[in-house]
């Protein structure tokens, strides 16, 4: 078995991860981590953003910091998940895009939500939910946030959204693989048991994915199915689910991420060593690292220390995924931020009016 080489390729072994950063400006300390580990990109949330020249500035500032263009994303759906909102305008939610009934209006979304990323240097979205709602009530994170109510309306909305934001640059994510719909648990503090069968799951939530394997990036979810894979791995870490299902049965060949790693569904069952590793073998290609740069680093030496034939082939749909992707502007748009923004809040009030 040949381990990756640490000496010779000491600027690529941090390209799996996405890092999250503490604040709305980076420590030395940070700095001295980003400039050492070299991850492949960087997630922002709300803890990041300040105002718009601010939040512009510190993608700018991350980016500088990379040998290689990073991965800059976010999680921009729609409605109460849109970390913009803080410095603007709140989009209309998937939930109310769904009940006006106008796919057409789903890609108008996508188009503004493209412009408004690409002001800053977003280049990936973290959207769209491509789970399907059966009960905006049940506590599994979804409320409010899918585009549909079966399988073919998310593929209409949803799709539709999609296509909007690619055509102004921004790529998307498809996301919960395989599917959250029928969680009963939140894993941002519990690992949710989904006990649907091979053929309920095939007939509905994979039926959905396949969808969009047309999709630049899918996430898997952190949830157990003991359906697909009986050792009690959530999703996330089980290379039954990622490559059996979704590189092989799926024939899906985008990048493939994890969901935040630090969520209570994996962080209060595995230590960030294990998660890492796990994740890994399972067939990631991204490992999402949301929130202690500490974790970061244990998942910097874990990646050292994979063998080749783990790591290499998710570097090279890191290095496949990044070719084309938008770049950080050279200045702030000012008008063009004040304009989008305006078309944001004229496209919810319509959106609401009609649902």
């Amino acid at each position: 078995m040949i381990r990756f080489s640490m000496a010779s390729n000491a600027s690529s072994v941090g390209q799996p991860i996405v890092m999250g950063v503490p604040g709305p400006e980076l420590t030395d300390g940070l700095r001295s981590l980003i400039r050492r580990v070299q991850p492949g990109g960087f997630i922002l949330f709300g803890r990041n953003l300040a105002a718009p020249r601010q939040v512009f500035d510190l993608c700018r500032e991350l980016a500088s910091l990379c040998d290689a263009p990073p991965i800059l994303t976010i999680d921009q759906e729609g409605g109460r998940v849109s970390r913009l909102k803080l410095i603007g305008e709140t989009p209309p939610s998937g939930y109310e895009l769904c009940r006006a009934g106008r796919e057409d209006w789903c890609e108008e979304h996508g188009v503004l939500t493209g412009r408004l990323l690409g002001l800053f240097g977003f280049n990936l979205n973290l959207a769209p939910v491509v789970d399907f709602s059966i009960d905006e009530t049940r506590d599994n994170s979804l409320q409010g946030r899918c585009l549909g109510r079966d399988v073919d309306e998310v593929r209409r909305n949803a799709g539709a959204f999609l296509r909007g934001m690619e055509s102004a640059g921004v790529r998307g994510t498809a996301k919960h693989f395989p599917g959250y719909t029928f969680c009963e648990l939140d894993p941002h503090g519990e690992l949710p048991r989904i006990t649907r069968t091979r053929a309920e799951m095939e007939r509905e939530e994979l039926r959905s994915f396949r969808n969009f394997r047309h999709a630049s990036a899918f996430m898997v979810g952190h949830g157990y199915f003991p359906a697909w894979h009986q050792d009690e791995l959530p999703a996330s870490l089980s290379k039954a689910v990622v490559t059996g299902l979704l590189r092989e049965e799926l024939d899906y060949d985008g990048l493939v991420m994890t969901d935040d790693l630090e969520m209570g569904a994996i962080a209060n069952r595995f230590p960030s060593e294990a998660a890492t590793r796990l994740a890994m073998e399972a067939g990631h290609d991204i490992l999402l690292y949301c929130h202690n740069p500490a974790c970061v680093d244990i998942a910097h030496e874990v990646l050292a220390g994979l063998p080749e034939e783990v790591l290499v082939p998710a570097l090279g749909r890191i290095a496949a995924f990044k070719r084309g992707l938008l770049p950080v502007p050279g200045s702030f748009d000012e008008p063009a931020f004040t304009a989008v923004n305006a078309a944001i809040r004229t496209l919810r009030e319509k959106v609401q009016a009609a649902s």
